[in-house]
């Protein structure tokens, strides 16, 4: 099977390092990341023009998948790409990275779950959507071995709750 297209969600300034080493697993393929200088540049532009390239980013992707770091629950940007996700039918999960060890500042505390703040039909949408937490022993293994079938269950529950 093909490797599958995501697109991931995380907090630029705390998570970017953790987030590396999710996407040098080579498991699957992710969207390009935007080096800090690419990020700034875009953040100038504005609300709309965050907008517009979050958007273009996650055309063709099948899952979403938002990377959670101790600070990713309040970000404005991580919420629009959570929603924009659920509203394109696309699969999403969450999956905790504060075990994962950054170079220079090592691992982070557990952050607040991203879909306890969003609704969805008047559910929270933690009752809709996993957030896996990987094994605080060995989260880089864990997440590699596991993620493939993670992002494919994503996939099939949304698949599932758009045929009802």
């Amino acid at each position: 099977m093909a490797k599958r297209q995501v697109f991931y969600s995380f907090h630029y300034d705390n998570d970017v390092m953790r987030v590396q080493l999710v996407r040098n697993m080579g498991v699957i393929d992710g969207n390009a990341p935007a080096s800090a200088n690419d990020w700034e540049s875009v953040k100038k532009q504005g609300a709309k023009a965050i907008q517009t390239w979050i958007d273009n980013a996650m055309k063709n992707r099948s899952c979403v998948i938002v990377l959670v770091g101790s600070e990713t629950a309040n970000r404005k940007w991580v919420k629009y790409e959570i929603q924009k996700a659920w509203e394109d039918g696309k699969g999403l999960l969450g999956i905790y990275i504060h075990n994962l060890k950054d170079a220079k500042t090592g691992t982070c505390k557990l952050g607040v779950n991203p879909f306890d703040s969003i609704k969805v039909g008047g559910k929270k949408m933690s009752e809709l959507v996993k957030c896996h937490n990987p094994k605080s022993t060995d989260a880089y293994n864990d997440i590699k071995a596991n993620i493939s079938v993670w992002i494919e269950t994503a996939i099939a529950a949304r698949n599932y709750t758009q045929a009802d």
